[in-house]
């Protein structure tokens, strides 16, 4: 995954990108809530969405994708050699919110890349900040804290007016959406997954290309193609399209009512 991430940032013009990336943790049940670095060679590990599943919360998920960030910057800075890559903390300034900002030091500096990791849409002053800082240097959004579906206050906030403004102030991320498209971010990688059906389904898109759905099989080796749509797809459209290809509900397949995937 992380070589196809790096290909697709090298390959976008843009110098302001948001990457969305599954983590990897360990596979075993009974570790779901302990706090592993993710390059740790003492368990196994799987690559899973950044969901309400990981029982130690943002700072959990935090400890996983920070290196996932370190090891993408390290193939993104146009630099002869790895470089070093620093991780500043200061941007999270509760402490506890799993937010941090990871900086090459590449031998010249021109190649430096950053990198703000999961954050929130209290970290957008920092964001502003670093881009002036940048200029045309690249900055990426690793994992933002903001989901890329809305809820009914996201939809009010991206309205103008008094309600828009009130459904911002309660947490809607219209207005920050809006900002960061004025400094030019945009979703560069998304690999993003969830279940429908009882079953995994994933979601894959490229900054030139569209939304690519896949279902993960019953063994988890291999994955079907469900199709492909222009813009995000819903629940309700992956679910159809479960349906064209005569996938039923899991559980179904589990008791032998239906064949496995």
């Amino acid at each position: 995954m992380i070589r196809q991430v790096r290909a697709v940032v090298n390959r976008s013009p843009s110098t302001r990108q948001i990457i969305r990336t599954p983590l990897p943790r360990s596979s075993s049940a009974k570790d779901l809530g302990r706090l592993y670095e993710a390059k740790s060679s003492s368990y196994d590990t799987v690559l899973v969405p950044p969901d309400e599943t990981w029982q130690g919360g943002c700072m959990q998920l935090y400890r996983a994708a920070f290196p996932v960030a370190e090891d993408i910057l390290r193939g993104v800075t146009g630099a002869p050699l790895p470089p070093r890559v620093l991780e500043d903390r200061s941007c999270d300034e509760s402490g506890v919110d799993g937010v941090g900002y990871a900086l090459t030091q590449c031998t010249d500096p021109q190649n430096d890349v950053g990198c703000f990791v999961q954050p929130t849409q209290e970290t957008l002053d920092y964001i502003k900040k670093n881009c002036e800082v940048a200029k045309g240097r690249l900055v990426m959004l690793h994992n933002p804290q903001w989901r890329d579906v809305d809820d009914a206050l996201d939809t009010a906030s991206k309205g103008g007016g008094i309600l828009g403004g009130f459904a911002s102030f309660l947490g809607g991320k219209g207005e920050t959406l809006k900002t960061l498209d004025a400094m030019g971010f945009e979703l560069t990688y998304c690999f993003d997954g969830y279940v429908c059906k009882g079953g995994d389904v994933w979601l894959l898109k490229h900054f030139d290309a569209p939304w690519h759905v896949f279902a993960e099989n019953d063994d988890k080796t291999d994955y079907i193609f469900l199709g492909t749509k222009q813009t995000r797809p819903s629940y309700q459209d992956v679910d159809a399209m479960l349906d064209a290809k005569g996938i039923t509900v899991k559980y179904a397949r589990d008791i032998g009512m239906a064949p496995k995937l």
